[in-house]
């Protein structure tokens, strides 16, 4: 099978921080393997800007290494490696003051009649600065959309800030908030599976539905960015974007349309319908932890507080929280969220838990009747399992066998699987919203995180300590294991 490859419309992109770690490990790649599939025009530029003085040319070589040194990326060809390089300017520009934005502007005056994407691969605090000054030297137009990466702040108050300097330059439609995991393969086939066929939405409620996993682990510890993780912790880097924004891809009401105002308003409504967690329930709803010295891939691992060169820190690399929707779909079923570092692997997933049946019809030597369950990975193997029960094959009487229906998209479709931010680059291009979070839906998420980060420190307890390569705090399994369910692992 032949993967359809659609052009877009010749447009710039402008790369602000382009000699930073993202530029670096992904966006460049993504490019050029867009490029390589030959979904960029031959007028498409990307622009690399940064504080740091660079020739063009030096730039090409740290784009060429970042593109040959790729993990995702099989054979840079030299003449296509070529091509992409030759589409490569550079310009420094410092955020803090006017220096360097005539430059910047004098390159972009020759395309001003196409599609501009300003994307601001940088820290949270350089938003503000950066965005004003984009609209002071009058390099917003009507085609211009803006990319904000995550964290959109760290608590309402200040992502409140940060919306409101973005949105003084930007109207709402062109500003794209981006969520790396909603541009990956199995999220999107969510949807298709929810609302493309009538065998799942009939039974997805609280009728049907035990309860609902969603698990994002990680092996690695901070690998490098233990004084940013250490501001932050599992809970705002994690919960409150990726594992919020999948939660409502879950739970969310079927959209009048895939239009991205109709999709983003069924998960606000989701957000909105989170019942409260509060210094009154966080000691029984969520688990927190940190990691010590273990062993993982085979090796000795130092502890979180190694990393990190700090004798103590409170913030949690781990975070199991049990979240309740109240609404009629969804009361009564409970959503099991986990995340950390250094967990036994790496692996991201969603498991819907469906009911028992209410009546076994079959003998004691049948065995146990195991529930139905959905499970759809995201990584690192993306796919989907359907786990149903059967009979075993042979003669010897009725013997039930819990095996699952196995669809690996790298092994059904034949195809490479692009990465997250292949996807949504394009879609950016294009002006799609649809995976993308407004305003109000980043705003919600810390509406409720906010009590949350709160009541932990109110509480004043430590995070619980865990061993690196295992799957956190007995406290998690605890957690889950006390209303009589546990933890899936469909490796």
């Amino acid at each position: 099978m032949v993967a359809r490859v659609v052009e877009v419309e010749p447009f710039d992109i402008i790369v602000f921080g382009a000699t930073g770690d993202l530029a670096r490990r992904k966006l460049l790649p993504a490019l050029f393997e867009r490029d390589l599939a030959g979904q960029m025009p031959d007028e498409a530029r990307i622009i690399g800007v940064s504080r740091r003085p660079m020739a063009r040319a030096a730039f090409q070589d740290f784009a060429r290494e970042a593109v040959e040194t790729s993990d995702g990326i099989e054979e840079a060809r030299p003449a296509r490696l070529s091509r992409f390089l030759a589409r490569l300017d550079y310009v420094a520009v410092d955020a803090q003051s006017d220096a360097g934005w005539a430059d910047l502007a004098r390159l972009l005056e020759k395309g001003r009649d196409r599609v501009r994407v300003l994307y601001l691969a940088v820290g949270p605090d350089l938003f503000d600065p950066i965005c004003a000054r984009i609209g002071s030297h009058g390099l917003v137009t009507d085609l211009t959309r803006v990319v904000v990466e995550k964290p959109v702040g760290k608590d309402l108050a200040s992502a409140l800030t940060v919306n409101a300097a973005v949105g003084k330059v930007f109207r709402e439609e062109a500003v794209f908030r981006i969520d790396h995991y909603l541009g990956k393969e199995t999220v999107q086939n969510l949807m298709a599976l929810r609302f493309a066929n009538a065998l799942f939405e009939p039974v997805w409620n609280n009728a049907h539905i035990d309860h609902v996993q969603i698990t994002v682990a990680e092996s690695i510890g901070t690998a490098g960015r233990a004084g940013y993780y250490d501001t932050a912790g599992a809970l705002r880097d994690m919960v409150q974007n990726h594992i919020l924004q999948l939660l409502c891809l879950v739970a969310m009401e079927p959209p009048v349309s895939l239009d991205a105002d109709a999709v983003r308003d069924e998960k606000l409504k989701v957000l909105k319908a989170l019942e409260p967690i509060t210094e009154a329930n966080a000691g029984q709803l969520t688990v927190r932890g940190q990691y010590r010295a273990g062993a993982s891939a085979g090796g000795a691992v130092p502890g979180y507080l190694e990393e990190l060169g700090s004798g103590a820190s409170d913030t949690e690399t781990f975070v199991a929280l049990k979240a309740q929707i109240g609404n009629w779909r969804w009361s009564g079923v409970p959503f099991y969220l986990r995340t950390g570092k250094r967990l036994a692997s790496r692996v991201s997933e969603i498991v819907v838990a469906f009911r028992p049946i209410p009546h076994s019809v079959f003998d004691g030597q049948a065995g146990p009747i195991m529930p139905n369950r959905l499970v759809m990975r995201l990584q690192p193997d993306e796919g989907v399992k359907l786990w149903l029960m059967i009979k075993d094959p042979g003669p010897g009487g009725m013997r039930l066998q819990h095996v699952p229906l196995d669809m690996s998209f790298a092994s059904v479709f034949g195809v490479r699987n692009p990465d997250a931010y292949e996807r949504l680059i394009m879609d950016v291009v294009r002006g799609n919203q649809t995976l993308f979070m407004r305003r109000d839906e980043v705003e919600a998420a810390w509406r409720w995180i906010d009590p949350i980060l709160d009541a932990w420190r109110t509480s004043r307890e430590a995070p619980r300590p865990y061993t690196a390569g295992t799957w956190g705090p007995a406290a998690a399994i605890a957690l889950i294991e006390r209303d009589g369910r546990t933890w899936t692992d469909d490796a």
